[in-house]
Order: C-alpha cells, then structure tokens, then sequence
C-alpha cells in the first residue's frame, strides 16, 4: 500500500534523519485526519479537533502525525505540524478536482462530479498555503500544530458551475457519477490560532474564478489560463 509507504515509513525516516543529524523539521499535513463534519453546520476543524480518518489515506496521514508528535516527545526532536484545506492555484496536478474540470472542458470532454455534489471543501490558494508554512518555519513554537485555512468553503456543484460558466459552458455541461467510498461531506478550517500567534493572514480571499482577470487571485489573465502555468498539465495528456 503506497500511502502508508510514503506517509509512515517515509514520516518516520525523516524523523529519524532529523533526531541524528539535530535537524528542524516541518510536517505538512492535511484537514483529512478530522475526518467531516456535518452540512449546514458552523462547526469547523480547530487543533483540538479529535482525529476522525475516514480513508485509508487520511489514517495514514494521521498515523505520520502521531510519529511526529511522538519524535518531540520522546527525543526532542523540534517539530512542527500543519493540516490544511483544500489547495488550488498554479502548477497543480490535473488530478485534482479543479485541474481536472478544466482540461476536461478543454478536451471536449464532459466533466464528472462525485454523488449530490454538495461535498464542501475549504479552498486555499497555494501561495497562502507556501506562506504560512514559513511562517511556521521561522515563527512557530516546536511541538505546536497549526490549522491553515483561508475561510473558503465551497460545495462542490458551485465550483463546478462557476468554473462551466468561466469556460462559457451551460451550467449543466456535466454528468453525474456515483459517489466515491469514503467521501467526506464537509471540511472546514478554523486558523485563527495560527492568525493571532504568528500574524499570518491569507493573501487571496477571492476564489470566484467567474470574475477572470478582475479576481487577485487569478491576476490579469483567465483563470484556466492560470491554472494551466505547468508543462505537465498539458490537455492532450489527460484521460477520461
């Protein structure tokens, strides 16, 4: 199972590397070890949050984050941890959610969505992402965690709909397909302990990718022109 190769085993081997040679370490982590929370709820993930994995990926990011806490409890080691939400922006991999709506549309190729569509999902821009690990890295306390998040909860038919419309394609240009096992219905983060600790705040709080050029966060050119930034996200690659 690779997941629990790379997240475990490979957690553990860095740790390990750390403790010898008396290295700093950073573990980025995800939202997924909280496992989810209810619909329509105010509810949101704090560091107090008990550990809920509801995926066999997500209980092998819990079991690294354990491995971390352990390393500095027993050796000292001075770690650090960070779960975050939902990431986007450029150069992201076209397996993911949004990437994949968009080349999808690029390639004439219908775009899917998982069960109702009303998963919610906490997006981040992943330079707001880079930003609050270093200032975690060069602020933090060492045995601390810290929740990133950047208030943006979206449910997924919303996204899927805002990105059509962007693309100029009707708001029903998709098909529905089962739900996936394990899906979880709602992710939100709450990162004021990391706002009011080490004074970070989220540069892009605009996530309508509808406003094109006129959103910070897509800067002067169409979203999907954005997103595509990568050699690797190129269209012709992607499968069905």
């Amino acid at each position: 199972m690779r997941p629990s190769r790379t997240n475990v085993e490979g957690t553990a081997a860095l740790l390990e590397a750390c403790r010898k040679y008396g290295k700093r370490m950073h573990h980025v982590s995800t939202d997924e070890v909280f496992g989810d929370l209810p619909l329509g709820s105010s509810e949101r993930f704090g560091e107090g949050s008990p550990y809920r994995p509801g995926t066999p990926y997500s209980s092998t990011k819990a079991s690294s984050d354990m491995l971390v806490r352990a390393w500095f409890r027993t050796y000292g080691v001075p770690v650090t941890i960070s779960n975050c939400s939902n990431n986007y922006g450029p150069y992201q991999h076209v397996e993911k959610f949004i990437l994949r709506q968009v080349t999808n549309v690029l390639c004439g190729i219908r775009p899917k969505l998982y069960g109702d569509g009303r998963n919610v999902r906490d997006w981040i821009h992943a330079e707001d992402h880079s930003s609050a690990v270093w200032a975690i890295l060069t602020r933090g306390v060492p045995g601390e965690t810290y929740l990133v998040g950047a208030d943006g909860e979206r449910d997924n038919i919303t996204v899927m709909r805002d990105i059509l419309r962007a693309m100029g394609e009707a708001d029903d240009a998709f098909d529905w397909v089962r739900d996936r096992p394990g899906h979880d219905r709602r992710c939100a983060i709450d990162s004021s302990k990391l706002r009011r600790e080490l004074g970070w705040r989220p540069a892009h709080t605009d996530f309508d990718c509808r406003k094109g050029g006129r959103s910070s966060t897509w800067g002067d050119r169409p979203f999907h022109s954005v997103m595509l930034s990568s050699k690797g996200n190129r269209p012709s690659a992607l499968q069905a």
